[in-house]
């Protein structure tokens, strides 16, 4: 049976339609890969790509989506609302079916040194592919952004893992690495208060005493006028989207402040939605498994 691997890399455009129809046409040039999904936001100014492939076959649309995004994408002239420090930001591989969390990691590592070594462009190894526990978190090794990172590298804990300690003048750097599956969830607010976005995020995310898997920020989206709190849940069954949401709800309250929608960006596991159906709809005693018609088609 084919071995599946996905990729979900963040690239620091949203805005040039040129550049991101770009990236689509390199994301689909490459047997052996599929293009699932790309959602890119003018706010963010942003792009999120999600792919699918057998090993060999990620790796190279891997590689060559972070070279034609260092060709068009300049950060010296990048602004928007998420934090960023490279063209291409984040470029994570996940395991899907028959391969294993520690052979991801190798591949990471690979695509890792390819881009160095061709691109000149610097490395940060991430979450499991982490050399040191202070590397894990993405959040923790984005700090500082694309302004702040020539300063940055040269602190001695902050060497790149391939790399010299100097950014690439246009591309940045990029964060490499292997993970588990993670739900993108942002949650819009009936405010044009980024004060109430950042001070509900910092209350729910682990980071200020919130929920263990969650990672979360205010941001203004400025062409509806409205703050949201944007999230990354990286484990959903040990922090739920409805936990996060209905402390959202409670938390913007305080200040006279609703909710006015959500969105997931990119794609999501199916059981991430379902347990919020069976939370709001107070299902008793189901069984994802059994119950679940499309388990038993695709079974």
């Amino acid at each position: 049976m084919a071995r599946l691997i996905e990729c979900i890399p963040n690239f620091s455009e949203g805005q040039n339609q040129e550049v991101i129809n770009g990236l689509v046409e390199t994301a689909k040039s490459v047997n052996g890969v599929t293009l699932l999904d790309h959602s890119s936001d003018a706010s963010h100014n942003r792009s999120v790509f999600t792919l699918v492939g057998d090993e060999e076959g990620i790796q190279e649309v891997a590689f060559r989506l972070v070279k034609y995004a260092s060709e068009n994408i300049d950060m010296t002239k990048h602004h928007g609302e998420h934090p960023r420090m490279g063209a291409t930001d984040v470029v994570p591989f996940v395991p899907i079916k028959d391969i294993t969390t520690e052979e991801c990691i190798e591949i990471s590592k690979k695509v890792a040194k390819r881009i160095n070594d061709e691109l000149n462009i610097p490395i940060f190894l991430y979450e499991e592919s982490a050399a040191t526990p202070a590397r894990k978190n993405l959040a923790k090794v984005r700090k500082g952004q694309f302004e702040g990172m020539p300063e940055k590298l040269q602190q001695e804990e902050w060497a790149p893992d391939f790399g010299e300690r100097k950014i690439h003048p246009t591309a940045g750097i990029t964060a490499v690495g292997a993970r588990m599956p993670l739900v993108a969830f942002n949650v819009n607010l009936d405010t044009d208060d980024i004060t109430i976005a950042n001070k509900i995020a910092k209350i729910i995310r682990a980071s200020g005493g919130g929920f263990k898997y969650c990672k979360g920020i205010g941001v203004m989206l400025e062409d509806r006028n409205i703050a949201q709190v944007s999230m990354n849940m990286v484990n959903f069954e040990g922090t739920p989207l409805y936990r996060t949401f209905e402390t959202i709800r409670m938390e913007a309250k305080r200040y006279g402040v609703n909710i006015i929608g959500s969105e997931v960006i990119g794609l999501t596991p199916a059981k991430a939605l379902i347990d919020c159906a069976e939370y709001y709809l107070q299902i008793e005693d189901f069984d994802y498994g059994k119950q679940v018609l499309e388990n038993h088609l695709l079974g």
